[in-house]
C-alpha cells in the first residue's frame, strides 16, 4: 500500500513496548520511525506517544530527553498527535498517580485512580467502546468503528477531560463510565492499546494514518 510522504514518529521516551506498535503502522505502508530526538519530532508529519506505566515516569521521560516542547510544538502546528494508554494520559493537564504532576495540558483535564467498585484494578482485558449521544465518529480515528466494538485495556487510572466535548468514546467498568478515547482537534488519545486490539485496533491505526496523509 503506497502512502504519501511524511514520517510518523513514535516517540521513545523510555516507556512501553514500541515494536508491536511500529509493526502495526508498517502493516499499512506508513513511513514510520522511532525516535527520542526532538529535532526528528520537529520534522515529523505526525507523532505517536505510546506507553505503559506511571504518569510521573512518562512526563519525566519526556523532560529528560528535552521532548516536552517538541511534542507541544507538533500539536500546536496542527499536525496529528496520538497518545496511547500512558501516552494518552500525559496529554491531560495533570495526573494524580502517587502525587500531583503536571501533564502536557494539550487536552484539559485530570488523570485519576479508578474508585473502589469491587472490580479488580487494574482494568485488564477486552471492553466495549460506547459512542456518546450526539457525538459523530466520522472523520476521526473512530471512522468506521462500530459502537460496542471491543478493544484491549490495561490501566489503573482514568482520564477525566474538563470538557465533555473532548470525549470521543466511553467505556464502562465496575459500573463507572470513563473516557476511553479523547480528542481535541488534531490531538487524540486512546486509553486502550490499538496495536493489541485486533481488527478494531487496526482500523483505528489506519484512520490515524489517513488523517496524517489526507
Amino acid at each position: 500500500m503506497t502512502r504519501r510522504s511524511g514520517t510518523i514518529t513514535i516517540v521513545d521516551y523510555g516507556v512501553g513496548n514500541l515494536r508491536s506498535l511500529i509493526r502495526a503502522f508498517e502493516h499499512f505502508g506508513a513511513d514510520v520511525t522511532i525516535s527520542e530526538d526532538p529535532n526528528e519530532l520537529a520534522k515529523s508529519a505526525a507523532i505517536v506517544l505510546p506507553g505503559d506505566g506511571a504518569f510521573k515516569a512518562g512526563v519525566d521521560g519526556l523532560k529528560s530527553r528535552d521532548l516536552t516542547r517538541a511534542v507541544k510544538d507538533v500539536a500546536v502546528s496542527k499536525r496529528p498527535v496520538l497518545g496511547i494508554c500512558l501516552g494518552a494520559q500525559i496529554l491531560m493537564s495533570a495526573g494524580f498517580e502517587f502525587g500531583n504532576y503536571k501533564g502536557l495540558n494539550l487536552i484539559p483535564g485530570r488523570v485519576l485512580k479508578f474508585p473502589n467498585s469491587g472490580e479488580k484494578i487494574p482494568h485488564i482485558g477486552w471492553n466495549n467502546l460506547i459512542q456518546p449521544t450526539g457525538k459523530s465518529w466520522d472523520n476521526t480515528i473512530l471512522t468506521g468503528v462500530k459502537p460496542a466494538s471491543l478493544v484491549y485495556f490495561i490501566h489503573s487510572y482514568k482520564m477525566e477531560p474538563k470538557n465533555k466535548k473532548d470525549i470521543l468514546a466511553n467505556t464502562i467498568y465496575g459500573g463507572l463510565t470513563f473516557a476511553s478515547v479523547v480528542a481535541n482537534g488534531n490531538i487524540y488519545g486512546c486509553q486502550f492499546h490499538p496495536e493489541k486490539s485486533g481488527e478494531t485496533g487496526l482500523v483505528i491505526i489506519n484512520n490515524f494514518i489517513d488523517l496524517v496523509y489526507k
